[in-house]
């Protein structure tokens, strides 16, 4: 049964419903360099400044100062004190450990998505399901990733547990950067959208069942991927 929306839900509920309206400066300053370091526009390796940074996405240094310690706690970058930072290189033995973890946690997060998710975000679940089908017809990577991310997000604050939240935070990036360095060369784009389509789809159903082995479905797509960007012979 789809339960409606209820007043008086914590911090982490709110949030999918906060990011259609005001969104801090904090959040657009991590959304923008996230997105540079998952398409590699900044590559692994590459360092920069807090300076460079706010002139390249427009947001003062401060913003940038807190969005970069989440993504420093995300592994994506390190830290370097008085010298700006440093963008992590991409390792394929922390990505299939990563891929052990994914998958149960990822599990556990759909099915509570599915039981407790509110009608509207079920609309929203609906919604990136269409878009992850228009995608895959069209080949379009970008707006794929983009969909990825906003899923990720929608089940992080759907299910309602921190702690399954607090392991995908240090998972998503890392991930969605791994895909995008081979997609081009081993992935079968239009599937993986397919397959996330078909998990958000049984999640705005309200069918944990079917959310969990959809969800199933996809990592073991994404093992394969991961065989294949490592050994692609």
């Amino acid at each position: 049964m789809i339960r409606k929306t209820r007043a008086g839900r914590p911090a982490a509920r709110r949030t999918a419903e906060a990011s259609a309206g005001a969104e801090s400066l904090t959040d657009q300053a991590y959304r923008a360099i996230e997105e540079l370091i998952v398409t590699l526009q900044l590559a692994p390796g590459t360092s920069a400044s807090e300076a460079e940074l706010s002139a390249r996405v427009g947001i003062g240094r401060t913003p940038i100062r807190e969005a970069l310690q989440r993504l420093a706690r995300e592994k994506l970058v390190a830290i370097l004190p008085r010298r700006g930072i440093l963008v992590s290189e991409i390792n394929v033995g922390t990505q299939l450990r990563l891929l052990e973890l994914r998958r149960e946690v990822e599990r556990l997060l759909v099915r509570r998505a599915a039981r407790l998710a509110t009608a509207e975000m079920r609309l929203r679940f609906a919604a990136i399901d269409k878009g992850m089908q228009a995608a895959a017809r069209t080949n379009d990577d970008l707006a794929f990733m983009r969909l990825d991310r906003e899923f990720n997000l929608l089940c992080i604050d759907a299910a309602e547990n921190e702690f399954a939240a607090a392991a995908m935070a240090l998972m998503n990036g890392l991930s969605r950067r791994f895909w995008y360095q081979h997609y081009r060369r081993v992935a079968d784009m239009p599937l993986a959208a397919r397959l996330h389509g078909a998990v958000a789809r049984a999640i705005a159903a309200g069918d944990a069942e079917a959310a969990a082995a959809a969800s199933d479905r996809l990592v073991d797509y994404i093992a394969e991927f991961t065989r294949a960007a490592v050994d692609p012979g």
